[in-house]
């Protein structure tokens, strides 16, 4: 008896449309050319091709990447400028040497997302119509796991653990599509071991210690080898610790009288356990927290809005503000809020500018620490913007008692003011004058040179939206259990500015 099959199928007609077909100027999912990591040299540590998009692959198969390297460090929006008026070409050399956005198209036709993480780049390349926020979204996703992974996340790390981040992207991607993004979900199918790396203690920038991660926080999620080839296994002499990190980022814009434009709190809940047995844990906040300000209510901590973690189980939540999850592998977002409005700011700025002569010009910032005196700012950097004409500047700092080492210096390459302090306490004031001395004397559009102030600082133990962690306790009565609970508060500035 004869069988009749079907017709043969094109199933790459069905998976995927042609290119030059109408539909294929949709989004298509998730999918990327290439991904690669460079490091901040600019030596490309991994990189694995998933689609052969490129054509003419050029000299080296990795010469895309040494392109997009040079085009990220040296980045000049040309085209914009060469659609501008002459007027809005004669801009300063510091606008220029801007940062290079998260995606740009190359000469070679395809489009180049990247994300920038403890120095390296983490980048890919796709041909198609793909959501940039999903790409990015899924490069911070690949750097995290391997973060999870490896322990720390270093050029040294990634470059001894090559073999496991291979790995890992096989699993991960699969085509150039996103298949298992998760730490947990990955554990099953991985075989390699991680080597542990120390992390890097300092890499050129001031760290105060009790904003900076503890060591243990480094700890790869499964078992590794450490540098002598002896096997490190989590299950042995291992402590019961998890770790809570509050942090509050802060977005303010100032008048140049010092009074507040604009304010935003983007804070977030993170955390990493290593529990025996992964047991689950119940997180209580602050009992008159209120969510949502067209709810009509008032609370002493009020939150715009809240996104939780898939694993958070909400049952409790609206009755007495307690979360209970298992905590999954790896570090974790709990929750992420945010908060706009009023409310109590760090640090206030006050600039001021008087013409003495035509061409000289002195500028005075005071910034005054409204956090209480127990509290104090750390690694604080402010940055005065200076006009393109600028022949010579001199600093003077007025110092209060109890800070730190401060130092101002006029940056003449970049044509600004850099002022750091190593710390600034609590209810205190600074004060920086500084003597302007111009080539030509001073305008109305050079006056407009000047500025805005920028203003960068971490706050240890401290924030400002007042969200507090009541408790964090397992849900069950486990005798003899007793792990450790390490909880720390930490604000940062994002974008600090002051109008002048």
């Amino acid at each position: 008896k004869k069988v009749k099959f079907p017709p043969k199928t094109n199933y790459s007609s069905i998976i995927e449309p042609p290119f030059n077909s109408p539909s294929s100027k949709q989004t298509w999912g998730t999918m990327i050319s290439n991904f690669f990591v460079i490091s901040p040299r600019g030596d490309t540590i991994i990189s694995k091709d998933y689609r052969s998009d490129r054509g003419n692959v050029g000299a080296h198969e990795r010469s895309h990447t040494e392109a997009f390297f040079r085009k990220v460090k040296f980045w000049d929006d040309k085209e914009g400028e060469a659609q501008a008026s002459e007027s809005e070409q004669k801009v300063d050399e510091k606008k220029k040497k801007a940062n290079a956005p998260p995606v740009f198209i190359m000469p070679d036709g395809l489009s180049y997302l990247h994300v920038k993480r403890n120095g390296l780049i983490f980048g890919c390349s796709t041909a198609r119509n793909v959501s940039p926020t999903t790409v990015i979204e899924l490069l911070s996703t690949i750097a995290k796991v391997f973060k999870d992974y490896c322990g720390t996340l270093s050029e040294e790390a990634i470059r001894k653990n090559f073999i496991l981040l291979y790995e890992l992207l096989d699993e991960m991607m699969d085509y150039g599509y996103p298949q298992v993004t998760q730490t947990e979900n990955l554990k099953a199918f991985i075989y390699n071991e991680p080597i542990v790396v120390e992390p890097v203690i300092n890499t050129g920038n001031l760290v105060n210690p009790k904003t900076a991660s503890a060591n243990a926080v480094h700890k790869p999620v499964i078992s590794s080898v450490n540098a002598s080839g002896r096997k490190n296994n989590l299950n042995n002499n291992q402590k019961n610790e998890i770790f809570v990190d509050i942090l509050e980022k802060l977005n303010i814009i100032f008048s140049n009288n010092g009074y507040i434009l604009n304010s935003t709190i983007d804070g977030c809940i993170q955390m990493k356990s290593y529990l025996a047995g992964n047991p689950e844990l119940r997180l209580a906040l602050n009992e008159d927290l209120v969510v949502g300000r067209e709810s009509g209510q008032y609370g002493s901590v009020v939150v715009d809005d809240m996104i939780f973690n898939n694993c958070v189980n909400l049952t409790e939540f609206d009755s007495a503000r307690t979360l209970s999850f298992v905590p999954p592998d790896g570090e974790f977002d709990v929750l992420n809020y945010r908060i706009t409005g009023e409310f109590s700011i760090p640090f206030r700025i006050f600039p001021a500018i008087e013409e003495i002569e035509p061409n000289k010009l002195e500028i005075s910032v005071m910034i005054r620490a409204e956090i209480p005196n127990n509290h104090f700012g750390a690694n604080v950097c402010v940055e005065v913007p200076l006009p393109t004409c600028t022949a010579a500047a001199n600093c003077n700092v007025i110092i209060s008692p109890g800070s730190g080492p401060n130092n101002a210096e006029w940056v003449q390459k970049e044509s600004k003011i850099v002022w750091t302090m190593k710390k600034f306490p609590g209810s205190s004031e600074q004060t920086m004058k500084i003597k302007v001395t111009l080539t030509q004397s001073c305008t109305t559009q050079i006056r407009r040179e000047i500025g805005p102030i920028s203003m960068s600082f971490e706050i240890p133990m401290y924030n400002v939206s007042n969200l507090q962690v009541r408790y964090l306790r397992i849900a069950e009565n486990m005798p003899g259990y007793t792990p450790y609970r390490w909880v720390r508060y930490v604000t940062q500035s994002s974008s600090y500015i002051c109008r002048v």
